[in-house]
C-alpha cells in the first residue's frame, strides 16, 4: 500500500504543475466567459440577450466582450432569475439558461430566507465540482506528508444520496448529489460508503458511524465544522476514548467549508491528540469556487477557469441598501478591475445555466496575482442598524478572540438587531456547555468588536448603546435547524437572523422557556 501512496504523490505533483497558477486571471476568465456563452448561446435566455452578438465582441481589442455581456446581460438574484427562468427548469422543459434538461437541484441551506432555494445542477457542474475537488486533493502535494496518508479512508460528512424524485427531477443536498457520482476509483477510500450515505435521517446515520468507526483507518475527515465535531465528541463519547486519535491515530487532514472555521477551532482542538491541517474550501450550492491551495494560509483560490465566470460589486452603501439588497445601475467589475484589501459582493456566470448571478457572499482579496480570497460575510447576513457596518467576519474574529484568550468551547453564536426606544441594540446569542457570566462574556465581545470595526466604536457612542448576552446550550441550534428542517448536511446556523428567521428564533426560545 506504501508503493501506492507513493505513485499517487508522485502523479499529484505532475498534474499541480498543470493547474491554473500559471496563467493569466483575466485571460483564464475570459476564456471561461467566452465558452460559457457559445455552449448557452442557443438557450431561451441565450436567444433573449443575443449570446451570439455579445461573443463578436471577443475579437475585438481592450475591455468590449465585457462592456457588452455587462450591459446586456442584467443582474439577477434568486427570486428573480427563478420567477423569469429556473421554474421552467424544474418543469422538465428544455435549452432554458443552459442546454438540454436540468435532472438535479441542490437544495440551499436557506439561511437567508424563510425556505430552500432550488439551485439548478448541470452534468457539467457535477463535473466540474468533480475536477476542483481533485485538484483540491493534488494541492496536497505541496504539504510533507507521509506516503500511506493517501492509502487513508477519507470520512465525507454530507447530505443523504437518497434523493428525492418527482417524476421529472432529482433533488437534495449538493454534497448528496455529488456524492452519489463519486468516480470509481475514489470509491475505495471514501466513507462512510453507499448504505450509510443513503440514510435521510441525520441522527441515525451519525449513530452508523459511530458504529463503524472502529473499522476504519481515516486519514482525512471532510465537512461543516460542527457537525464533524457533534460526531467526533460521539465516537469519544461511545468507546471511551480521550481523543479521536485514539481510534483514529492516522488522522491528518481536515477539509472544511460552508463557514468560517476559527470560531470552531478551540473547541475542536480539544478532541485531538496533535493539530490537524486545516484546508478550507468555498462549495457553495452554485459551484465549487475556491479553496486552499497553499500550506499555512488561512485564504483560498478562486477557480479561475472550471466553468464558472466572476463578476465584482463594491460592497459599500453606494450600492447595496440596508437590507443588503443591490441598488439599481451599480457598476460591476471583472478580475482585472479589483484592489486587494477590500470587500466585493460576487456575481457568478456559471455552466449550470446561472448568469450575472448574485450568489450573496462577500469576499476580499489578500492576493490579486495568486487569485486568493477570504470570504469575509453575506451581503445579507451583516448588522448595519444606524450604521456599524458589523461583518460576519467582525463577528467571526471576536468570538475567536474570545474564546482562544478564556478558553473557551464555543460551538455556535448568532447576531440580532432590535430597536431600543429611540435607539438600536444588538443581542448575542453564544452556545457553550462552559460555564461563563453572559454580562462579562457580551462585554469582552463588544471590546473586541470595537478592536476591529471603527464604525462601531462611534455607534457604540451613538445609536448602539445598548449590547446583550444570552448564553446557552449549543443543542438548542442543532434542534432549531432540526424544526427547520436544516439539520445536517452542508446546513449551517446563520451568524446574523433577521425578519422570519429572527422571529421564529425568539418563538423557539421562548417555547423552551429561555428568558431573553
Amino acid at each position: 500500500m506504501a508503493i501506492l501512496g507513493t505513485l499517487l504523490k508522485k502523479g499529484i505533483r505532475l498534474r499541480v504543475s498543470l493547474e491554473q497558477e500559471y496563467g493569466s486571471p483575466i485571460e483564464l476568465q475570459k476564456e471561461e466567459l467566452k465558452k460559457l456563452l457559445i455552449r448557452a448561446s442557443s438557450t431561451e435566455i441565450g436567444k433573449k440577450y443575443g449570446f451570439k452578438l455579445i461573443l463578436r465582441e471577443f475579437k475585438k481589442p481592450n475591455n468590449d466582450f465585457y462592456r457588452a455581456f455587462s450591459s446586456i446581460v442584467p443582474i439577477y438574484d434568486y427570486e428573480k432569475i427563478y420567477q423569469e427562468w429556473w421554474y421552467r427548469l424544474k418543469a422538465g422543459e428544455r435549452n432554458i439558461t443552459w442546454p438540454g434538461a436540468i435532472r438535479y437541484f441542490a437544495l440551499t441551506s436557506g439561511t437567508s430566507g424563510a425556505a430552500s432555494k432550488y439551485i439548478p445542477i448541470s452534468t457539467e457542474m457535477v463535473n466540474a465540482i468533480r475536477k476542483t475537488g481533485v485538484r483540491q486533493m493534488l494541492s496536497l502535494s505541496k504539504y510533507e506528508l507521509p506516503d500511506d496518508l493517501f492509502t487513508k479512508g477519507i470520512l465525507m460528512l454530507g447530505g443523504s444520496t437518497d434523493l428525492d424524485f418527482n417524476g421529472t427531477f432529482f433533488s437534495g443536498d449538493l454534497s448528496g448529489i455529488t456524492t452519489g457520482r463519486l468516480p470509481i476509483w475514489f470509491q475505495r477510500f471514501y466513507k462512510p460508503g453507499k448504505q450509510i450515505s443513503r440514510n435521510k435521517n441525520w441522527g441515525e446515520k451519525l449513530d452508523q458511524i459511530v458504529e463503524m468507526a472502529p473499522k476504519w483507518d481515516i486519514g482525512i475527515i471532510v465537512g461543516v465544522p460542527a457537525w464533524l465535531q457533534i460526531l467526533i465528541e460521539k465516537i469519544i463519547e461511545r468507546y471511551q476514548l480521550k481523543t479521536i486519535h485514539d481510534i483514529w491515530p492516522n488522522l491528518q487532514i481536515f477539509v472544511h467549508g460552508g463557514v468560517s472555521f476559527e470560531p470552531y477551532k478551540k473547541g475542536f482542538e480539544k478532541l485531538l491528540d496533535r493539530p490537524l491541517i486545516y484546508m478550507e474550501t468555498y462549495l457553495a450550492s452554485e459551484g465549487f469556487l475556491a479553496f486552499q491551495a497553499l500550506p499555512n494560509r488561512r485564504s483560498m483560490r478562486l477557480v479561475l477557469n472550471n466553468g464558472i465566470f466572476y463578476e465584482f460589486i463594491p460592497f459599500i452603501d453606494d450600492n447595496f441598501d440596508e437590507n443588503g439588497e443591490v441598488r439599481e445601475g451599480v457598476r460591476t467589475l471583472k478580475i482585472d478591475e479589483l484592489d486587494e484589501g477590500k470587500d466585493y459582493a460576487l456575481l457568478i456566470s456559471t455552466c449550470s445555466g446561472a448568469w450575472r448571478y448574485l450568489i450573496g457572499d462577500v469576499i476580499r482579496f489578500v492576493s490579486l496575482e495568486e487569485s486568493e480570497i477570504i470570504i469575509t460575510g453575506r451581503t445579507k447576513h451583516f448588522l448595519s442598524l444606524c450604521g456599524e457596518h458589523l461583518s460576519m467576519d467582525n463577528m467571526n474574529k471576536a468570538i475567536e478572540m474570545v474564546a482562544e484568550e478564556r478558553n473557551l468551547n464555543i460551538k455556535e453564536f448568532t447576531v440580532i438587531g432590535l430597536p431600543d426606544g429611540n435607539l438600536f441594540k444588538h443581542h448575542w446569542f453564544v452556545g457553550t456547555d462552559d460555564e461563563v457570566n453572559q454580562d462579562e462574556l457580551m462585554e469582552e465581545i463588544d471590546e473586541k468588536l470595537k478592536i476591529l470595526n471603527d464604525d462601531y466604536v462611534v455607534e457604540r457612542k451613538h445609536a448602539l448603546k445598548n449590547v446583550a448576552c444570552t448564553v446557552l446550550s449549543p443543542r438548542y441550534f442543532y434542534e432549531w435547524l432540526k424544526v427547520q428542517g436544516k439539520e445536517g448536511g452542508q446546513n449551517k446556523f446563520p451568524r446574523v437572523l433577521k425578519k422570519e428567521k429572527m422571529n421564529h428564533w425568539l418563538e423557539f426560545l421562548k417555547s423552551n422557556n429561555i428568558e431573553i
